[in-house]
């Protein structure tokens, strides 16, 4: 339930220096083991070692699953009611356990009733017991009894991560929380935390009222929270009163970024609080990485903000948002994983001429051969031919779980409901694509420098393509970076990178033993459309991608 006056989309990165003193808590020293302890349960409970599955599990679909351990707002627009529509909107199951239940609407909060301790627990033991989430996300806990409630219940029965939104104050100014729980957040809840999500003022209240003008002290704040136990924290910086725009610090104890917006100026900001840290827990509970969880929430909360910026319920100057409305898809699309850039092939038109070939079925031989990603780069193809041929090849990669991606064509993109979008430096800026496109879709874009890499990720790109790493016929005027500038951009990216440019059967092991973390793999068109039988020539090229991989190893 509280306040966050805007969100943010572009991001950058910093190295602060810490200003703010720390207060390290008793439970810190408990971290490691309790992390431990729940690695090895879960390990556990996915090996079957802690249940016996029945003969009709077998044929069920398991649903990625959120509990919000949160309080319940009459006014429907924050707390336990906004944590069930932001996973409804993010495809994710969301059971519940109420810790209150509080009168409000648009103009305040009139009362609060807070849930006994021993009820609190039964609801805990029967979610837990019988349905065990992927991830648990808390809100309103008012009291110390309910807190230590909930830390005892996820001891004896871990979730792979917990999601700590500490609800102190309401949109309205309302005290939800009083300062008699911090002591308990500090000593036993935040130490379990994988990520904490606190507003100016409840990063504030956790480190003893220090003030939070800055960034700079949101990234020293952010530090300070993150020697208390979490392992990420999220400071959110809506009501930073010296910013005109609206900026978030996310630090994960190595690295601090920075999230950036112009303000989406609303009165209809009430629950955006809940919603960022649900979100967050929703894609965590998808299989999406930490800082890629928090990224598709920013967006997704923008998204819902600038839509619900003039619809009108209640007479208050705090409204609420509208989760669901636009954002309604029929399909179900799973998170951007890096590892889908392994075997990257971008077709061609001129290649499928040559060749006697169909768009579609160039692209299903490769798929059948390996490939990880397509990108369809048809340059020499009439649009209502090009966006035909587009649905129809996005059918045969939905049903292989490949994802499809468009080349430049944000029109071709955006009509066909492909999976995204690769965009060069000369083309539409990629935060102007996020925008067209919306929270959930993969954009790429095409760097040949640290600087490219660097604005890719302040625009909110994906990924990006790096190169010509080698000379190539399919792009002129394309000078080679080589081997040398290609680690440069990977070593200097926050965003996972593809080498592209020149690359086959000859050269691909040299470029995949750069040995950067980050080089998830090579983006190729001659070396598989430009011969006589696709299927195969991406077979070969995988094998060999494969056995670079395992040298590298």
């Amino acid at each position: 339930m509280a306040h966050l006056c805007s969100q943010v989309l572009s991001t950058s990165f910093f190295t602060p220096k810490p200003q703010i003193p720390v207060l390290l808590s008793p439970g810190v020293a408990c971290i490691k083991s309790f992390h431990q302890y729940r690695f090895l349960h879960i390990k556990a409970m996915q090996e079957d070692k802690f249940s016996t599955p029945t003969s009709c599990d077998e044929s069920k679909v398991r649903v990625p699953h959120v509990l919000t351990v949160a309080g319940s707002d009459s006014a429907g627009g924050a707390g336990i009611q906004a944590d069930i529509k932001a996973c409804a909107a993010r495809g994710v199951y969301c059971s519940t356990v109420i810790t209150a239940v509080t009168a409000q609407n648009t103009v305040g909060v009139q009362g609060v009733n807070i849930v006994p301790e021993d009820f609190v627990a039964e609801q805990l033991r029967s979610v837990l017991s019988d349905m065990p989430p992927n991830v648990v996300k808390t809100g309103m806990l008012p009291s110390t009894g309910i807190v230590k409630t909930l830390c005892q219940s996820l001891k004896e029965f871990p979730v792979q991560a917990l999601v700590v939104d500490p609800v102190m104050v309401s949109t309205s100014g309302h005290t939800l929380a009083g300062p008699s729980i911090l002591d308990s957040f500090r000593e036993e809840l935040l130490p379990m935390a994988d990520i904490v999500t606190p507003n100016l003022k409840e990063a504030s209240a956790l480190l003893g009222g220090v003030p939070l003008e800055t960034i700079a002290d949101m990234r020293s704040a952010a530090k300070a929270i993150h020697d208390i136990g979490p392992r990420n924290v999220l400071v959110k910086g809506g009501d930073l009163p010296a910013s005109l725009d609206a900026v978030d610090v996310f630090y994960d104890g190595n690295d601090f970024y920075e999230f950036r917006s112009s303000r989406i100026m609303t009165p209809n900001t009430h629950g955006t609080g809940c919603t960022l840290a649900s979100t967050v827990a929703a894609e965590l509970a998808k299989g999406s990485q930490m800082l890629s969880a928090v990224k598709v929430a920013k967006r997704y909360v923008e998204a819902v903000l600038s839509y619900s910026k003039n619809i009108a319920i209640g007479g208050g100057c705090q409204g609420p948002m509208d989760h669901l409305l636009k954002l309604k898809s029929n399909v179900q699309r799973r998170p951007f994983d890096p590892c889908d850039l392994f075997l990257y092939a971008v077709t061609d038109s001129r290649m499928n001429k040559k060749w006697g070939r169909s768009i579609i079925g160039a692209v299903k031989a490769a798929i059948e051969g390996g490939a990880s990603i397509i990108q369809l780069r048809e340059k020499e193809v009439e649009t209502g031919d090009f966006l035909e041929a587009a649905k129809a090849c996005l059918k045969i990669c939905r049903v292989h779980g490949v994802p499809l991606l468009i080349n430049d064509r944000i029109d071709v993109a955006l009509a066909s409901d492909a999976d995204g979008i690769h965009i060069g430096q000369s083309d539409m800026p990629a935060h102007v694509a996020r925008a067209l496109l919306g929270p959930d879709k993969i954009i790429g874009v095409s760097c040949k420098t640290p600087e490219h890499a660097q604005q890719a990720w302040i625009d909110g790109a994906d990924y990006i393509g790096s190169g010509g790493v080698y000379p190539t016929n399919t792009k002129e005027n394309n000078k080679a970076i080589g081997l040398d500038g290609l680690k440069t951009v990977c070593l200097s990216s926050k965003l996972p990178v593809v080498a592209i440019g020149g690359i086959g059967m000859s050269n691909a092991q040299a470029v995949m033993r750069l040995g950067v973390p980050n080089l998830k793999g090579v983006a190729v068109v001659s070396a598989l459309f430009d011969r006589e039988c696709v299927m195969t020539e991406t077979r070969k090229l995988l094998e060999v991608l494969k056995e670079s991989t395992k040298i590298a190893n």
